[in-house]
C-alpha cells in the first residue's frame, strides 16, 4: 500500500475533503494527505504532492502489505473522514479531521487517529513537510513526543505516539495497532515568531468537532428522497467557507486541470461574485439564513467603492489584488502545466457580476436580512454605472482570455441588475427614478431578444452576431429573463441538447480552439448540467428532469464530492475539487425537482413586472 517515493497522485475522485472553516486538506483513498494550505485556503501549501510528487509534501499513514480492500465514509453529517483498511492480518481505521477553532486563533491542527478494529495491522508512516508549495524544506528536530519544523514564518509541531525517524528529509515510522487500540497523531501549524500552542487532546477534539458539525447540519432542510446528497453538499459548502469573513471559496485547490495534461489550470481558492446568488439561494432554501447574512456582509465589504472597479472575484478578506504567477518547480497534476497561484481574471470586466450583486442583495432582503441606506446607495450606483456601460463588450462568464465580446449572457445579467434594483424600489418604496429604470430594463431586454437570438437556428446564441451555442444561455429562465416555456427558450434548450451534450452531460460550449484563446478540450461543466435539470423542470418535463438529475447524482465520488467538470468518456472527475458551484447546482436542482418551489421556481416567477418587456 505504501507509494513509491515519486509516485503521482491518484484520480481526483480518490480524494476526500476535511477542513476547519479556515482551510482544507485532501486525503487520498490510500491514506495520504496530498494537499494542505496553512493557515488559510489561499496560503502556501505544506503538502503539495497533488500537483507533483511526494517530494513536494505529503503525510501518508497506510498499512504495509496484504491489503484486501479499502472503505471510507464521513462520520454522520460531518467533515470527519474515516478510512478503513481491510488487510490479511486485520482491520484498522484512520480517522482524519480538523478541529474547529475560533476566528482569532492563528494555529491550525490536523488530527489523524489510527484505531484497531480487528486482528493486528502494521502501518508505515511517511511525513514530508515542504512549505511554499513544495519549494522549502524546513529545519526539523525530532524529539520524544514527535518533531518540530521551522522555515521562515511557518512552524509545525507533530505529536506522535510512536518514535519518528529522519531520513532523506522524510520523517518515518513503522508501527502496529491491534483490536481496541488507538494511536493519535497530530500536526499543528503556528506562526514561527510565537510560542508553540499547547498540545491538544485528540479524543476530546474529535468529539467536539463531531458535535459541532452535527448541530450545524441538524438545521438543514433536505427534501426526500435525496436528503443525503443535499446534506453532504451543504456540509461541503460550509467547509469551503472562510469563517472569519463569511466568504465562500470556489474550491479548495489550484491548478487541477479541466483536461488532464492541458493548460486550463486555474486557482479557485478565491470568492467569485457569480457564485453568490446560487449559493445564497441554496443556503436560504435549506434553512441557513445566518450563513446567507454572513455572505451578504462579506459581499458588501468586498464591493464597496466605485462601481467601475467591481471585480468578478476577491480574496478571502475581500482582497482585490490577486496577481497570477506560475510555480515552475511543480510538474502539475498528471503533467498539467502551468501550476498557477493567483488569478489574472480578477482584472477582467464582466457585466454579469453586476447582476449577481443586485440579485444577491434582493434575495437577502427577501430572506429577512436587514438593509441600511448604504446598501441601497450601492445598488443605485450599480444601475447608474450600467446605464452608461451595459452595451460595452466584456470578457463573459467563462473568463476567456481572447478579448472582449458582446456576450448574450452578460447582457441578460445587466438586465437582472436593473430588474432587481427596480423591483426593490417598487416593493419597499425606496427613492428611485422608476420611469428611467423601467425604460432601461426594457431597452436591455429588447436588445437581447433582437441581437442575441438567431431566428434561423431558433436559439439564443453565445454573443451578438454569433451562431455559436453556449450553455450559459440555460440561465435565462433561472434568473427570470424569459419563461422556460417561451418558444425561444424551448428552441435554445433543444439546440443545447442536440449540440452540447456528450454522453448525457452538458459542455459549456464547443472548445474547438481559438474561440476562447486556449487549446481545445475540457470535460462537461457540471453546473451547466444541473441548469439543464432546472430548465426541464420549469418546462414541465418532470420525468426528463428527474432522469437527468439521477444521472448526475451518480457522478459524485463515494463520499458525495464533486469537482468542477466530468469527463463523460473516460468517466472521471476533472478540475478543482471540491467545487462549490457544482454542489450549489446539486442542492438547487434537487429542491427544484423535489419540492416544486425551489430557487428556479422562485426566481422565474418573480414579480408581475419581471420580464420588463
Amino acid at each position: 500500500m505504501q507509494r513509491r517515493r515519486n509516485a503521482v497522485p491518484g484520480l481526483i475522485e480518490d480524494y476526500g475533503f476535511i477542513g476547519d472553516l479556515h482551510t482544507g486538506a485532501l486525503v487520498g483513498r490510500d491514506g495520504s494527505i496530498d494537499w494542505l494550505c496553512l493557515p488559510r485556503f489561499d496560503s502556501g501549501a505544506c503538502f503539495a504532492a497533488l500537483l507533483g510528487s511526494v517530494e513536494h509534501g505529503r503525510w501518508s499513514i497506510a498499512p504495509i502489505g496484504g491489503l484486501r480492500r479499502t472503505t471510507r465514509r464521513y462520520r454522520d453529517n460531518t467533515l470527519i473522514l474515516e478510512t478503513t483498511f481491510h488487510t490479511d492480518s486485520g482491520v484498522a481505521t484512520v480517522t482524519d479531521f480538523m478541529p474547529l477553532r475560533p476566528s482569532e486563533q492563528q494555529s491550525v491542527t490536523l488530527g489523524r487517529i489510527v484505531s484497531g478494529v480487528s486482528g493486528r495491522v502494521t502501518f508505515s508512516m511517511d511525513l514530508v513537510l515542504r512549505f511554499d508549495y513544495g519549494l522549502t524544506v524546513p529545519w526539523v528536530v525530532h524529539n520524544s513526543r514527535g518533531l518540530s519544523a521551522t522555515a521562515g514564518p511557518n512552524a509545525v509541531v507533530v505529536t506522535s505516539p510512536v518514535p519518528l525517524r529522519g531520513k532523506d528529509f522524510h520523517s518515518t515510522a513503522t508501527f502496529a495497532v491491534a483490536e481496541g487500540e488507538t494511536l493519535p497523531f497530530g500536526l499543528t501549524w503556528y506562526p514561527s515568531h510565537q510560542p508553540a500552542p499547547p498540545r491538544i487532546d485528540m479524543a476530546r477534539a474529535l468529539q467536539d468537532t463531531h458535535d459541532w458539525w452535527e448541530d450545524w447540519a441538524s438545521k438543514s432542510i433536505a427534501p426526500a428522497p435525496y436528503a443525503g446528497a443535499v446534506r453532504r453538499s451543504l456540509v461541503t459548502l460550509k467547509g469551503l467557507t472562510y469563517r472569519p469573513t463569511g466568504g465562500i471559496v470556489a474550491a479548495a485547490t489550484t491548478s487541477l486541470p479541466e483536461l488532464a495534461g492541458g493548460v486550463r489550470n486555474w486557482d479557485y481558492r478565491y470568492c467569485w461574485l457569480r457564485d453568490a446568488t446560487f449559493a445564497l439561494y441554496s443556503l436560504v432554501v435549506s434553512g441557513f439564513t445566518e450563513e446567507a447574512e454572513d455572505w451578504r456582509e462579506w459581499l458588501l465589504r468586498a464591493v464597496a467603492g466605485k462601481p467601475s472597479d467591481l471585480q468578478i472575484m476577491y480574496g478571502l478578506d475581500g482582497e482585490r489584488l490577486l496577481p497570477e504567477f506560475a510555480l515552475d518547480w511543480l510538474p502539475g497534476y498528471e503533467a498539467s502545466t502551468p501550476v498557477r497561484v493567483g488569478n489574472a481574471a480578477h482584472r477582467q470586466f464582466q457585466l454579469d457580476v453586476y447582476g449577481e450583486v443586485a440579485d444577491v442583495l434582493y434575495v437577502s432582503r427577501q430572506a429577512g436580512v436587514e438593509w441600511d441606506d448604504q446598501t441601497w446607495q450601492i445598488q443605485r450606483a450599480l444601475v447608474d454605472f450600467l446605464e452608461a456601460n451595459w452595451n460595452n463588450p466584456d470578457d463573459g462568464i467563462w473568463e476567456v482570455r481572447s478579448g472582449g465580446g458582446q456576450y448574450t449572457h452578460s447582457k441578460v445579467m445587466a438586465w437582472v441588475a436593473v430588474d432587481r434594483v427596480l423591483r426593490a424600489a417598487e416593493r419597499w418604496q425606496l427613492d428611485a427614478p422608476l420611469d428611467r429604470w423601467r425604460a432601461l430594463r426594457s431597452q436591455i431586454h429588447a436588445s437581447v431578444c433582437e441581437m442575441g437570438f438567431d431566428v434561423k437556428q431558433n436559439t439564443f446564441v453565445q454573443a451578438y452576431g454569433s451562431t455559436r451555442l453556449d450553455a450559459s444561455l440555460l440561465r435565462l429562465p433561472l434568473v427570470g429573463f424569459l419563461p422556460a416555456t417561451d418558444p425561444r427558450m424551448i428552441g435554445t434548450v433543444q439546440a443545447i441538447q442536440r449540440d452540447l451534450i456528450v454522453n448525457g452531460l452538458v459542455s459549456r460550449y464547443r472548445s474547438d480552439g481559438g474561440a476562447d484563446g486556449l487549446p481545445p478540450g475540457e470535460g462537461a461543466f457540471l453546473p451547466c448540467s444541473f441548469w439543464l435539470v432546472d430548465n426541464l423542470e420549469l418546462m414541465g418535463q418532470h420525468q426528463e428532469a428527474t432522469k437527468l438529475l439521477e444521472r448526475l447524482l451518480r457522478i459524485p465520488n463515494d463520499l458525495g464530492l464533486l469537482a468542477e467538470e466530468y469527463d463523460p468518456v473516460a468517466e472521471r472527475q476533472l478540475g478543482n475539487f471540491p467545487q462549490a458551484l457544482s454542489h450549489v447546482g446539486l442542492v438547487n436542482a434537487i429542491h427544484n425537482v423535489s419540492t416544486g418551489n425551489g430557487p428556479a421556481h422562485q426566481r422565474s416567477q418573480g414579480d408581475k413586472s419581471t420580464t420588463g418587456a
